[in-house]
């Protein structure tokens, strides 16, 4: 499974075009229903809060299917390997957008300040002036259809009643990822090629697509074993919740605190699920044993430090045990251990913008570190502008960019080198961690209503769009596909995808009444922050710079000691809200592997991939065919993701 990874031009194999016409058309295609799949499917599962997403390999599953049929009649006909990796590619990157933590949150925001505000909340008094017209929608007769439902979109009023603040968010999320595709081309060459990192993600989609997915994994017996067994436990689970009288094996969380943990001290662990997930494991299998064993250790540590904090008296501190800002930090150092591992990869870029050091660095790129930086600058200064518009301070801006984005470079590297399957770091981005460093005063009622808009790619981190983009480019360097046709398929998927779930959710709302979801949270704390302003809270800046200081000394103990079992990413993903969900898991794909690895070496661990990656295909078709039947029948269905 982790094969040596080859340089992007081999002579030895003909290159695969990869980015044709056709594959770009059928990514284009797909788009659509995937963004109404994601933005309708409340009650059937959440695509987007794992690495991997089930609605995309499902695309691709039923694809190879077709390209199955298709290759009895012409073989030349067929889709390649690499035209099926550059459709997942482009549903990723749409999905990723459209998912769980970023479209479908910013959606619902845009009329809902002004839809909802009451004497009672006195938004209209506290912040509806800091909102520039561009950004919103404030007319309140004008939002009455579109919260009431029982109409459509497809008017004139109404298409030119979003069109101004769709358009602004549009730019403002397609230039943030521009962002982060030339941070990607920055640092994927030292990555991919310098360090040859795993990126054990990718492995499913790599391993299905093999031949166009006419041969590879897909004809192992083993791999058809492990899908029947989890897609049995699927099928099974879908009746169960259907119809009750039917058995299920498992596919749901038990609370062990109720059960085991009622008394003090021990009730302060709050919840603590136990479950098992095909999927998960599955997943889990292809993570190093010290990330593994690291994850769920760590989600237990984090329980005994709210235990022991409670038996100590400790839980009366206002915001003890800090594991969120614990967590920030620990992610900040994961950034910073990432950056001085690229260092001289880093001096090699600053001496070819000098004029200095060998062109052939720049070599299998698909443009100049120059141009790369330029279109960094360019989509970084549109952010800026777009943010001073809307009223932000200079250093406010500046601050709150820089640490979002070594949080997603430190999310993306953590992809690359060990496959995390979660990693969520929910409600302590910039937006909320700047208030307590520096408290609400000291920002200004301006930057704080701000805040509360940017929550939308703040809020959680399960779906980011970073990890994809680079991901793509080692699908790319995998397969043979060219670079630079992919960036521009990327861009395209990205652009298209903003503008297709904008539709999504504008075409349902205007059908069955706007969903709030997640809009009230961000407006509720805003009303908070300005009727009573907070202070710098010194406990939350120290627990993140403890976070911080663990996390490196997790890596220097790991980098001096070959035994030392405790990694540094794992303390970072596991205080995350779905560690609840997947700890178990986890847990137990630990190990398995370790049994595996101990009696049979690695010899029988290669032997037994298939297996696991039956258990993750298995889960995410039939989880998706329960998860469309109930978008179809408007109704919910068993759904094995939280």
């Amino acid at each position: 499974m982790h094969h040596t990874p080859k340089s992007h031009v081999d002579s030895r194999r003909r290159p695969d075009p990869g980015v044709t016409w056709r594959s770009v058309l059928i990514g284009a295609a797909l788009i659509p229903p995937n963004t109404f799949w994601i933005i309708d499917s409340v009650g059937q599962g959440y695509p987007t809060t794992v690495s991997l997403f089930f609605n995309v390999v499902f695309c691709v599953f039923a694809l190879i299917a077709l390209n199955f049929l298709v290759s009895r009649v012409s073989r030349r006909a067929a889709l390649t390997q690499g035209e099926l990796l550059t459709v997942y590619v482009m549903v990723s990157l749409a999905s990723a957008l459209a998912g769980h933590d970023l479209l479908r949150v910013l959606a619902p925001m845009i009329g809902h300040a002004f839809q909802f505000a009451t004497p009672e909340n006195e938004w209209a008094a506290l912040f509806h002036r800091f909102v520039p017209d561009w950004l919103a929608v404030k007319d309140i007769d004008f939002l009455q259809e579109f919260y009431a439902g029982e109409s459509t979109l497809y008017t004139r009023r109404n298409l030119t009643g979003w069109a101004m603040p769709t358009l602004a968010w549009t730019g403002f999320l397609f230039a943030l990822t521009v962002v982060m595709l030339a941070l990607n081309l920055l640092v994927r060459k030292q990555w991919t090629e310098n360090e040859k990192l795993s990126y054990p993600i990718i492995q499913l989609p790599l391993e299905m697509t093999e031949g166009g997915g006419l041969r590879g994994v897909l004809a192992s017996p083993l791999l058809w074993i492990g899908f029947a067994f989890a897609g049995s436990v699927d099928v099974l689970n879908g009746l169960n919740y259907l119809y009750p009288a039917v058995p299920s094996l498992g596919g749901k969380l038990y609370d062990l605190v109720p059960v085991f943990f009622m008394n003090k001290p021990w009730s302060a662990m709050d919840w603590m699920p136990l479950a098992l997930f095909p999927f998960a494991v599955g997943m889990a299998f292809f993570i190093p044993l010290d990330l593994s064993f690291s994850s769920w250790f760590f989600y237990l540590f984090w329980k005994a430090e709210r235990v022991i904090g409670d038996a100590m008296g400790l839980r009366n501190i206002p915001g003890f045990p800090y594991v969120d800002e614990q967590s920030l930090g620990a992610y900040i150092g994961l950034f910073m251990i990432a950056v001085v591992g690229s260092r001289e990869h880093l001096k090699q870029i600053c001496a070819r913008l000098a004029g200095r050091g060998s062109a052939r660095y720049e070599e299998g790129e698909p443009f100049r570190y120059r141009t790369m930086l330029v279109v960094l600058a360019l989509a970084g200064a549109y952010l800026a502008v777009f943010s001073r518009a809307a009223g932000m301070s200079g250093w406010v801006i500046a601050t709150f960019f820089v640490v979002y984005f070594a949080i997603a470079v430190a999310v993306t590297r953590m992809r690359a080198e060990l496959g995390s399957p979660v990693h969520d770091l929910h409600f302590i981005g910039p937006d909320e961690m700047m208030p307590r460093i520096f408290g609400t005063r000291a920002l200004g009622p301006r930057n704080l209503t701000m805040f509360a808009f940017y929550f939308f790619f703040n809020r959680a981190h399960r779906g980011h769009p970073m990890p994809h983009q680079l991901e793509g480019f080692k699908l790319a360097e995998r397969s043979g596909v060219n670079y630079r046709r992919l960036f521009y398929a990327m861009l395209f998927a990205m652009l298209f995808g903003i503008v297709s779930t904008f539709w999504a959710y504008y075409h349902l709302s205007y059908q069955e009444g706007a969903r709030a979801w997640f809009a009230q949270h961000p407006f509720d704390r805003l009303q908070s922050w300005l009727t009573a302003p907070r202070p710098p809270d010194i406990g939350a800046s120290v627990a993140a710079s403890a976070g911080l200081i663990q996390t490196i000394f997790l890596m220097a103990m790991r980098m001096k000691f070959v035994w030392w079992p405790f990694h540094p990413a794992g303390f970072a993903i596991s205080s995350s809200w779905s560690m609840n969900v997947f700890w178990f898991s986890i847990f137990v794909s630990t190990a398995v592997k370790w049994v595996i690895l101990r009696q049979g070496g690695l010899v029988l661990h290669r032997r037994a991939i298939p297996f696991f990656l039956g258990l993750i295909l298995g889960e995410f078709v039939v989880g998706s065919v329960w998860s469309i039947i109930g978008c179809v029948v408007n109704r919910p269905m068993y759904r094995f993701l939280y």
